[in-house]
């Protein structure tokens, strides 16, 4: 019998971790997060300090074990109704030693698209290795910007990331999008540093929040008219998490005022969790939010069936996942609730995580993006 396509490139995927030795741990029954828990040594490490380079900071950093560029999207439709993307691109170093690019590249690609719309959720990944023109980001021969992974392409008119088209597919829906934004871009934490633990680990970590979209959505090839504002993030790292850090809370908003709010935090078990962000107002004004400045805290758990990869018949497990949560910054009159009305958002790829569109409400109203990982 003939493997499929997917099931290919997941062989590929995890052929490529265990050759290379990058982790065990992605056995079905134990925690694939444990790859960012893992030590960098021999990679290169954050630290404070750095200046970023644009557009040179757009393209990959293989120097660090682990990068990603991460598109989310709230959009409505010329039906009236909402819809969200969500697509990342993800590279991995499987080794520190240079890149000799070719077949003999240690460099691996993940990627996942998804499609939330008014009748369901539909989520793509796919696996690739580096040097053999499978996935990458590159500047093209006519300097333009490229990131890529087969025919999923975002496609720009110069070597930076805007204005550009994004292409991208999953089972029974595809999305072509045209993604304008300045070049003014948001350097997260402190000039770029940002801290996950108080015990030094650390990506660096930009932002884009204010994405005008327009495009159309295919659900069953049926066109959908769209537009809305996106969000993206661009991080690397070569250990982003603690051994004592289970997983990540994350929230992108787009408020009523026009600003735009980020918060994220890194749960650890002894329940003192590391939480950091940034206010942006709409003229681009960064605040910067520290311990302190900043409470994430889940009101209430909704219970999902939990679908996990087993060959060719996902099974479930059932779990409960905070999908309700009060976001508050006292000094800038920030109190509201992020909530869903599309829960089944989990995300059953090599690296499960739910993130779906939430809606914001009480001092600010908005929309915008909970990424929710290590459940």
């Amino acid at each position: 019998m003939m493997l499929n396509h997917t099931k290919l490139r997941r062989s590929l995927f995890l052929s490529l971790v265990l050759i290379f030795g990058a982790t065990s741990e992605l056995a079905p029954a134990q925690d694939p997060y444990q790859l960012l828990r893992q030590s960098g040594e021999g990679f290169a490490q954050v630290a404070p300090g750095r200046a970023f380079l644009f557009p040179q900071d757009h393209y990959p950093h293989e120097r660090f074990k682990i990068e990603w560029w991460y598109l989310t999207a709230n959009l409505t439709g010329n039906d009236g109704q909402d819809y969200g993307i969500h697509w990342t691109l993800f590279r991995q170093a499987m080794s520190p030693a240079p890149n000799l690019g070719g077949w003999q590249s240690n460099q691996t690609w993940m990627a996942h698209t998804a499609i939330s719309a008014p009748f369901g959720f539909e989520f793509a990944q796919r696996f690739a290795r580096g040097g053999v023109a499978q996935a990458g980001v590159s500047v093209t021969q006519k300097n333009t910007f490229e990131a890529w992974m087969d025919d999923w392409l975002w496609r720009s008119n110069s070597p930076a990331p805007f204005p550009g088209v994004l292409t991208a597919s999953t089972n029974t829906h595809r999305f072509q999008l045209t993604l304008e934004a300045s070049d003014k871009w948001v350097l997260q934490g402190k000039g770029g540093f940002s801290q996950k633990s108080d015990l030094g680990q650390a990506s660096y970590y930009y932002s884009q929040p204010f994405i005008e979209i327009a495009g159309t959505i295919w659900t069953h090839d049926e066109p959908v008219e769209v537009t809305g504002q996106g969000w993206l993030d661009r991080e690397w790292s070569s250990q982003p998490l603690a051994d004592n850090q289970a997983g990540w809370d994350w929230v992108s908003l787009h408020l009523s005022d026009g600003s735009a709010l980020m918060v994220y935090q890194l749960r650890h078990d002894s329940g003192e969790h590391y939480i950091s962000g940034s206010w942006v107002s709409g003229s681009g004004e960064v605040t910067v939010l520290e311990v302190g400045d900043v409470t994430m805290i889940p009101q209430s758990e909704t219970r999902l069936p939990i679908p996990s990869l087993a060959g060719d018949r996902p099974e479930s497990s059932i779990k409960d996942i905070p999908l309700d949560w009060r976001v508050r910054v006292p000094k800038l009159g920030i109190d509201i609730s992020v909530t869903t009305d599309r829960p089944h958002s989990w995300l059953a790829t090599a690296f499960p995580y739910w993130e779906g569109p939430v809606a914001v409400n009480g001092s600010h109203q908005g929309v915008g993006y909970l990424e929710l990982t290590g459940y």
